[in-house]
């Protein structure tokens, strides 16, 4: 055998022995997307991902439409074991800490994905963030971030002045807020509950979700109008694992996870906005009305935004650190002064 041969030869049996002190593990996944959901269809991808460039070290078992334990207590889940990770949203969590509002959706922040991504991986904000979950006992591998979120709405919405007295379905926590100070009435109310209040008029309109999801959900059957592209809300899903099963993983298997997350969101990103665009030429040859705000208009949204995010702030150290870290990059990408 030549030196060479020798050489290579000892090379590649360095290499079995090192992938063989790899255990298999299975990672016990929920998020709250269902399987038919076109993120949940995705989400098997990434489980596909993961066990194949493993060679079948990693096994993820996907549990789906929260079907293990509710869309809120998956965080906890996984804190104490029922579950390895979450794959449901920071903004969940805001109970433990506020801060978790700056890493589920800013509101009025970012304009595209892209942006709130680049903040992630390039603008500290990975550091920033790890540290809130950390504290919890949980690892932040990545986001998943599909994309501008539309209001809904069975009267014109051209502009902030269309908000007064506007009464609308909204999430819980600082929406409420930011909208209450432009003059419209925000209701917290599930989802579940929106198609009935929209019918009977409860409610004028819904911030819900994305275009092309407000579809899905039948509200363009009973509404006419919606915001789009939205400006209002952004929120970020993210993969969170339990840190003692994060530091058990080896090297290799830790890098395997992250780039699989990586490819799932960017192809959440990309899909959503070929998603929003076809279902935005739908609507209007159906006669809904879309509507683009001026950017007057968007900067005075992204205005009262900021006085919401300064209250938040001082709820929490790492509210303020967090917050400070975004309107850095913020600023550096010319998005508020």
């Amino acid at each position: 055998m030549t030196l060479k041969s020798l050489l290579m030869a000892t090379a590649a049996t360095a290499l079995v022995a090192g992938a063989a002190t790899a255990e298999p593990v299975t990672l016990r996944v929920q998020s709250h997307y269902a399987t038919e959901h076109p993120t949940g269809k995705m989400l098997a991808q990434w489980a596909d991902d993961v066990q194949t460039m493993s060679g079948g070290d990693i096994t993820v078992e996907m549990f789906y439409s929260s079907s293990v334990v509710a869309t809120t207590e998956t965080f906890d889940a996984a804190i104490n074991g029922i579950l390895d990770c979450d794959a449901t949203g920071g903004a969940y969590q805001t109970g433990k800490n506020p801060a978790f509002q700056f890493v589920g959706d800013i509101m009025g922040g970012y304009d595209t994905p892209w942006q709130q991504y680049s903040w992630l991986y390039y603008g500290d904000g990975y550091a920033a963030a790890q540290e809130l979950y950390n504290a919890q006992n949980m690892q932040l591998i990545g986001w998943s971030i599909y994309g501008q979120e539309s209001l809904s709405s069975s009267k014109p919405i051209r502009g902030f002045e269309d908000l007064k007295g506007w009464k609308f379905r909204s999430p819980p926590g600082m929406e409420t807020e930011i909208f209450e100070k432009l003059g419209a009435s925000p209701i917290v109310m599930d989802f579940t509950e929106i198609f009935t209040a929209l019918e009977t008029g409860i409610i004028d309109g819904a911030d819900a979700s994305g275009l092309n999801n407000n579809v899905g959900l039948g509200l363009y059957d009973i509404v006419k109008h919606a915001t789009y592209p939205g400006f209002h809300s952004m929120p970020s899903d993210h993969l969170a694992c339990n840190l003692d099963i994060w530091n058990g993983l080896t090297d290799q298997q830790r890098r395997i996870i992250d780039t699989a997350w990586q490819k799932l969101s960017f192809h959440v990103a990309l899909s959503n906005e070929k998603l929003n665009a076809e279902a935005a030429a739908k609507l209007q040859a159906e006669g809904v009305t879309l509507y683009d705000w001026s950017t007057e208009d968007r900067a005075t949204f992204r205005k009262a935004a900021q006085a919401a995010w300064d209250d938040w702030g001082t709820r929490s150290p790492e509210a303020g650190k967090i917050l400070a870290s975004h309107k850095a990059y913020l600023k550096q990408l010319g998005l508020i002064q």
